[in-house]
């Protein structure tokens, strides 16, 4: 049907998409071809492929193996699909994204070279109206951000940049013709997932490397090969299965010979099952070795040795081998890069580490980089200081809820209150399409103190969460306490033992349920160690309780039921809030 619309006026559609990745794709393909609706995907690129477009710089790939790096929407295309390696690297997988684009004709609505500048609620009708360089252009009663996590490169944090007169580049847009490095002297700034895969390629090219390391990671080799006939067949006959196990596996991944314990076996034992991780491989080490690394300190520091152990007998200078290993951090509660070379490229002659604890960078010359000790001369830069993830993406978008409230502004409060307070002014947002749920109204939390002594305790705190925070402001209750009288729902929780988990209740008019959270320690009982490694479950956890696809807690997924959702509302998996109705963070990722 040709277009009826004004000049000058947003053109009407039944959902818009923003985003042409994995996940804008698939949305395009299930709204469009399965529900019939019609449809426009926004693309600032220009082609398919979202990250994969854009992240081209030496060595990038993906760390999930390609068979399950993939759609699993259409048995046809399972079957029909070669990949070559057993870690795509880019290209093909940019290749394999304009298939799937061709092969189910999805590029005919969507709209390339179109950054959108912002996306406004029209309260009056109910709809969402996107906005390119300040002009709407559609309307739509269903918003859905298909941005992904990493669309984001985080800015240049060092001034002088624009001084510099070599050239610099930015992992995140690299440029599409490809960099020769050959007989330059090039700095490398970070050594994060794509740090670590372009510094063994930019070594191979480059005269001189230097790279500056703030926070060295736990990276394991991926043991990357060619995709052999027979390992490619044994998937392609068991897709089905490998698909049901990766949607009900930890970190979905299908892994399988998993223990409970690191501590329960034997020291040779322990030793045995990490060998075997290492040897085969990609993230074995992390999801396939023991259960209790991410809830075990002592458990996690087998582990965290175990790996600084074999970066000591990959580096050849014991001082270099010293700063590549993570100490800030316990194992697991970053993402573990996987790596080709990556630990031997530091015993080439051409290749330098600075650690930018001990010498932090000062300013970018015109020539080079000064740091706290000396200057470094420089051809050009590298940034591989990672991306603006998960909520950056939907700033950047300037999404304006009702009465023009701005996403900015409302994330502009603490972090704890975005993970913890929802509030009025943002009703219905949802990880994936669906019915509207409304916010509970109530949410217990546990905060951990100190006693006299010395001793860590944890004590309920309960509020309102249908408010503000700041004109209701927390208020501590005592284990057994009477229900608060501003808040008449609501219930605190039993006091955990010191150390233990404990339930957080959220509360709502049709139901009551739990997710579990660990006490937080405070003030000077607790370490940097304890506070990252707690955050990391917390954030796990909320995970593994939910259905990856939809969204659902356990008991409540069934056909035709209301999914229970996170309260965690970030750019990937967006929890329920008011102001923002049907606006949708699209998680669509492994579909």
């Amino acid at each position: 049907m040709p277009d009826m619309t004004p000049p000058g006026q947003p053109e009407p559609f039944d959902a818009l998409v923003v985003g042409a990745g994995f996940a804008g794709l698939y949305a395009l393909h299930k709204l469009r071809d399965q529900m019939g609706l019609r449809v426009r995907v926004y693309e600032a690129g220009g082609g398919v492929g979202g990250t994969w477009y854009w992240n081209r710089y030496p060595g990038a790939r993906c760390d999930i193996e390609s068979h399950q790096y993939s759609y699993s929407f259409s048995e046809q295309l399972q079957q029909e699909w070669h990949w070559s390696e057993k870690y795509a690297a880019q290209p093909e997988i940019l290749r394999y994204l304009e298939h799937v684009a061709e092969r189910f004709d999805l590029t005919r609505d969507i709209t390339f070279n179109t950054r959108i500048s912002g996306a406004r609620f029209d309260e009056a009708n109910g709809e969402w109206i996107l906005e390119v360089a300040g002009q709407p252009v559609a309307r739509a009663p269903f918003l859905i951000s298909a941005l992904g996590t990493l669309s984001a490169p985080k800015p240049p944090e060092y001034p002088g940049f624009d001084r510099f007169r070599g050239q610099v580049y930015v992992t995140g847009t690299w440029p599409h013709e490809g960099v020769d490095f050959t007989g330059q002297r090039v700095a490398v700034i970070g050594t994060g997932a794509s740090g670590v895969q372009a510094i063994p390629e930019i070594a191979k090219q480059a005269a001189q490397l230097t790279v500056f390391q703030r926070t060295p990671n736990f990276a394991t080799p991926s043991r990357n090969g060619p995709m052999t006939a027979d390992y490619e067949q044994s998937i392609k006959s068991r897709y089905a299965a490998l698909r049901r196990q990766a949607r009900e596996s930890f970190g979905g991944i299908p892994f399988d010979q998993i223990q409970p314990s690191a501590l329960a076996v034997s020291a040779q034992e322990r030793r045995q099952v990490y060998e075997r991780c290492y040897a085969e491989g990609g993230f074995r080490l992390f999801f396939d070795s023991f259960a209790d690394l991410l809830l075990d300190p002592e458990a996690n520091r087998t582990a965290a040795e175990f790996v600084h152990e074999k970066i000591r007998s990959r580096v050849k200078d014991p001082a270099v081998a010293a700063l590549l290993c993570p100490r800030d951090h316990p194992y697991g509660t970053k993402r573990p890069p996987l790596e080709v070379d990556y630990y031997e490229t530091y015993n080439r002659d051409n290749v330098q580490l600075v650690d930018l604890h001990r010498t932090p960078i000062v300013e970018i010359m015109p020539l080079g980089i000064r740091t706290g000790e000396r200057e470094y001369p420089l051809d050009s830069i590298v940034l591989a200081t990672g991306f603006d993830a998960s909520t950056g993406p939907l700033l950047r978008m300037n999404v304006r809820g009702r009465g023009g409230l701005r996403l900015n502004d409302k994330w502009a409060t603490a972090r704890a209150r975005i993970w913890e307070s929802p509030c009025r002014a943002f009703r219905t947002c949802s990880s994936s399409p669906g019915r509207r749920a409304r916010q509970c109204s109530t949410t217990c939390r546990w905060r951990s103190r100190t006693t006299s002594s010395g001793r860590p305790t944890a004590s309920p705190i309960c509020a309102n969460v249908a408010f503000p925070p700041s004109s209701r402001p927390w208020t501590p209750k005592t284990a057994g306490s009477p229900t608060p009288t501003r808040s008449p729902k609501a219930r605190c929780c039993r006091a955990p033992t010191p150390g233990t988990w404990a339930p957080t209740c959220r509360a709502s008019r049709a139901r009551r349920w739990c997710i579990w959270a660990a006490p937080r320690p405070t003030g000077k009982s607790a370490t940097r160690w304890q506070r990252t490694a707690i955050e990391a479950l917390r954030w796990l956890l909320a995970r593994l309780l939910r259905n990856p696809l939809t969204g659902a807690f356990p008991g409540r997924s069934g056909p035709g039921q209301r999914p229970r959702r996170s309260a965690v509302f970030d750019g990937s998996r967006a929890g329920p809030c008011r102001g923002f109705p049907t606006c949708v963070g699209s998680n669509l990722h492994r579909v």
